[in-house]
């Protein structure tokens, strides 16, 4: 990449590093034009006189000579002064001239506007400076076809004339919508070249660019060649404008003004069309623009072109060039194609990246006591760098299915992972569709390693664990709050730059496929928004941040009232493929992307504040090493995190809380399940002495045999050795192969243990009663009664004794209601609610405060509870346990023995 000499602003004109190195020439091309202008004052003056009316000694012919001489000196001159693309003509001849390197470090461009005709059969080429020196502006926009031919040839020249990598081209054309810049197509589609602003927001945004670009440069700065590609801007920014958007005015004209003034101190150059505009009666007059080579329009169609900025000027009388020039013919549009393909190509090369490439090379150097910020890609050919701290707190990312959107996140996540260590980052991460986005960060049974940061991962998740977790992130922010108040500040960076002993890292919640958490408007959507505005604007004080991702926002009924409120809190936006809904509805900067490439808007969508992103496809084998790196790199005690995968089953064996059961407990516990919360939590309901103590599992699913095998299993573990009586009876073919399991498993606990049939189960009721009724606590074994099936015996329980005149259902209830003082507990499976309701009476259940609600329907738990505001949806792999004695309900994923699920999979 070549540095280019810039303007110094002693006197407010320009002088320029390298000039003395072309001095001789632009000595003798100043004497040449002198020169010049003497022979066209006599040429002049020779055909203003006719015939005898001739100065005695005068010799048109020698005259004539000396023109075409001086012509032919200057034709040298220039194509000494501008040479290769930079002066050569624009036609087919040139297709395969080599590009980037006709310029040099140090030396400004001068290039080739157009010939000057100082005679009918002689011309010489018109140089001006350019990048480097100064600004090029013609008064005629690009509705001219002529200039906008000049315009592509002036563009193109300089693109093939300057080493590649050197130039950044931002395009304006507020008359033909970008069409003047169509040949060059494949260097904006390349992300050489931003897309053209064609609007006035769109020439507000490119001169914010400029504009930014000189604040950011130190004062009297030469841009050097910047270092390899990605790590530095380009050394130049080309701003080209082929017309002026409509609505141009005394403000912008300002702003051209002092960016043409501060400019090429900064690498800043202007090429305009239509400027100054043209004058209309009772308005302002555009400024002039210094620094700057001016081509005026006459009326033959030729142009006067004013002298060129710094020391030297086209001769000594009348400012600007004395003769006519036409403009530059341009090339035509197959050239320009060819020579952008080629360099599109090697832009493409140098804007690429992968995945290893976002990593640093020293992981966890980073503090994020101010935020944290990544690497996710390229923008251009520079790195493109992404926060989370005060200014954009909270991301929200939008694209549709294969637009890329889980590749960014995992971009983004193990490019913050590997800069901040677990002390400085912690990531909460939910996926809601049906997929394996975060799998990446947990461990599983084919590689042990995970990401240390992460605290808990939701695969294919409910809208329960969703709102778990963002529960669980709304009390770290009471906490929080808490810790800064008795600090006495009010941001957690102040707390931590005051107490570096604090740990108390930046959260990072990401949650995909949002609004699948906010679907339909029940209570739990309700919740979900309350604590996710609540997220929204405080977490930024308190160091918690939320990325949301989704295909789109629109049509989600829950947040219809909270649009502004939750989404106002959301700066930055990420739109990728399809995702264009996340920006403003006049924003349409995401229309047409490919797919690895996002629109990140830091204005909440507002167009005009976009930037264009690469980014590379995380692929396996990449993912795989770095988080392998990671996890090597663990803290020493650091536990995976709490993984909650929608489709897993669980197992009891497996579950740390089953395991854990035994004769030390204060009080026995009936474990059925894992609750779907933060951790999964082991889920079940106490046994006591307190009335109700029993469990009843409620529908036709096989797994409520699995529940009370669990049930069962656990309790016998909870009892030293032959502490405890359990009588299992089943009643039904589906359930045989659990109630099996039972007797071993609970054999093997060293439990007595006996099987009864449907008779068996009514005698063994009778004598219950008995005991049940009998006054004061139970002394010695306690009594369970397992029965899978119990809708099977509703038949005989129904009959009467004909002597007592005592039916079964009579010694049942006696059972439930005088049992647990009695150390007596049932355990039972019921599939319809019709029976169950049938066995227990008028009380409708209410001797069994302990349910497990499986595949009944909605209206059913309604009718059970007495609350047909209950929400609970059946589904696969999930039920509802119901604790009438806390007035808890909870979605629990049940405990089932390995197979089961198979095997209704097989039967569905």
């Amino acid at each position: 990449m070549a540095a280019f000499g810039r303007v110094g602003a002693s006197d407010g004109g320009p002088s320029w590093s390298g000039w003395r190195d072309m001095e001789s020439v632009s000595s003798a091309f100043a004497k040449a034009v002198t020169a010049h202008r003497e022979a066209v004052s006599h040429l002049a003056a020779a055909r203003a006189r006719a015939g005898d009316d001739r100065p005695a000694g005068f010799d048109a012919a020698g005259r004539a000579d000396q023109v075409r001489g001086l012509a032919t000196e200057l034709r040298r001159l220039g194509t000494a002064l501008a040479p290769g693309w930079l002066g050569c003509p624009l036609d087919g001849s040139v297709a395969n001239l080599p590009t980037g390197v006709q310029q040099h470090a140090g030396r400004p461009v001068l290039i080739r506007v157009g010939d000057a005709v100082p005679a009918a059969d002689c011309w010489f080429p018109v140089v001006a400076p350019f990048v480097g020196a100064g600004h090029l502006a013609v008064d005629r926009d690009a509705r001219d076809p002529a200039v906008a031919r000049w315009l592509r040839g002036l563009l193109l020249r300089v693109l093939a004339a300057l080493p590649e990598d050197t130039a950044r081209v931002a395009t304006v054309d507020g008359a033909t919508l970008g069409a003047v810049f169509a040949p060059f197509r494949d260097l904006a589609e390349s992300a050489a070249w931003p897309p053209t602003a064609t609007d006035l927001a769109g020439l507000h945004a490119v001169l914010t660019e400029a504009e930014r670009r000189i604040a950011g440069a130190p004062a009297g700065a030469v841009p050097a060649r910047p270092e390899p590609a990605g790590a530095a801007d380009p050394a130049v920014l080309l701003v080209c404008c082929a017309a002026l958007p409509e609505g141009t005015g005394r403000a912008e004209w300002s702003r051209l003004a002092g960016i043409a003034h501060a400019g090429p101190p900064a690498g800043v150059y202007l090429l305009l069309a239509g400027y100054p505009p043209a004058q209309l009666p009772g308005l302002p007059v555009a400024p002039r623009l210094v620094s700057t080579t001016h081509l005026t329009a006459l009326r033959d169609g030729t142009y006067a072109v004013s002298d060129p900025p710094g020391p030297h000027r086209f001769g000594a009388g009348s400012p600007g060039l004395p003769v006519p020039v036409r403009l530059d013919p341009g090339p035509p549009d197959e050239l320009v194609e060819l020579v952008c393909r080629r360099l599109g190509s090697s832009a493409r090369a140098l804007a690429s990246t992968d995945f290893a490439a976002l990593m640093p090379d020293r992981l966890w150097t980073a503090s994020s006591i101010d935020g944290v910020r990544t690497v996710v890609g390229r923008e251009g050919r520079g790195e493109a760098v992404l926060a989370l701290d005060d200014a954009t707190p909270h991301w929200l990312v939008g694209g549709r299915t294969g637009s890329g959107k889980t590749v960014f996140l995992l971009d983004v996540l193990y490019g913050l992972a590997s800069r901040y260590s677990p002390d400085e980052l912690a990531l909460y991460l939910l996926d809601f569709k049906e997929g394996v986005s975060f799998a990446e960060f947990t461990p599983t049974a084919v590689d042990p390693s995970w990401v240390p940061h992460a605290r808990t991962v939701g695969i294919e998740s409910d809208r329960e664990y969703g709102l778990a977790v963002l529960r669980s992130l709304s009390r770290e922010m009471a906490r929080r709050a808490t810790e800064l108040k008795r600090a006495g500040v009010t941001k957690l960076a102040d707390l931590r730059t005051g107490r570096p002993d604090v740990a108390m890292p930046r959260l990072v919640a990401v949650i995909d496929e949002f609004h699948v958490l906010f679907e339909g408007n029940d209570g739990l959507a309700r919740q979900a928004v309350g604590l996710l505005e609540e997220l929204a604007r405080k977490g930024r004080s308190y160091g918690i941040h939320l990325i949301l991702a989704s295909q789109t926002i629109a049509g989600v009924e829950a947040l219809f009232a909270k649009t502004e409120s939750i989404f106002g809190q959301f700066p930055l936006r990420v739109a990728l493929a399809g995702g264009g809904g996340v920006l403003d509805q006049l924003n349409d900067a995401a229309d047409n992307l490919p797919v690895g490439v996002a629109v990140v808007n830091t204005a909440a969508g507002l167009a005009g504040s976009n930037r264009v992103v690469r980014f590379p496809d995380a692929d396996t084998v990449s993912v795989t090493a770095q988080r392998h790196r990671l996890w090597e790199a663990r803290p020493p005690g650091d536990s995976p995190p709490a993984v909650f995968a929608g489709y897993a089953e669980q197992h009891p064996e497996q579950d740390p809380g089953f395991v854990r059961l035994s004769p030390r407990v204060r009080r026995r516990r009936a474990v059925v399940g894992r609750a779907v919360d933060v951790g999964l939590p082991t889920a079940g309901f106490p046994f006591d002495a307190t009335p109700g103590s029993h469990l009843g599992v409620l529908g036709t699913s096989p797994v409520g045999a699995d529940v009370l095998y669990a049930a069962a299993c656990g309790l016998a573990r909870q009892h030293e050795p032959g502490g405890a009586r359990f009588v299992v009876a089943p009643l039904v073919a589906a359930a045989d192969e659990a109630a099996d399991a039972t007797v071993a498993a609970v054999a093997a606990a060293g439990q007595d243990c006996e099987t009864v049939d449907v008779t068996g189960l009514r005698d063994l009721l009778g004598r219950l009663a008995g005991r049940a009724g009998a006054a004061g606590r139970a002394i010695g074994t306690t009594t369970y009664l397992v029965v899978f099936g119990a809708d099977a015996a509703s038949g005989l329980l129904a009959a009467s004794d004909p002597t007592t005149y005592r039916s079964g259902h009579d010694d049942l209830r006696a059972v439930l209601a005088g049992g647990p003082s009695a150390g007596i507990h049932l355990l039972g499976w019921w599939r319809t609610l019709s029976r169950y309701a049938a066995d227990l009476g008028p009380t409708g259940g209410g001797e069994i405060a302990h349910l497990v609600v499986l595949n009944l329907p909605a209206a059913d738990v309604g009718s059970l509870l007495g609350d047909y505001t209950a929400e609970w949806r059946p589904r696969p792999n999930r039920a509802l346990l119901i604790d009438r004695d806390d007035n808890r309900r909870t979605l629990i994923v049940p405990y089932v023995r390995p197979g089961t699920l198979d095997g209704l999979e097989a039967a569905s």
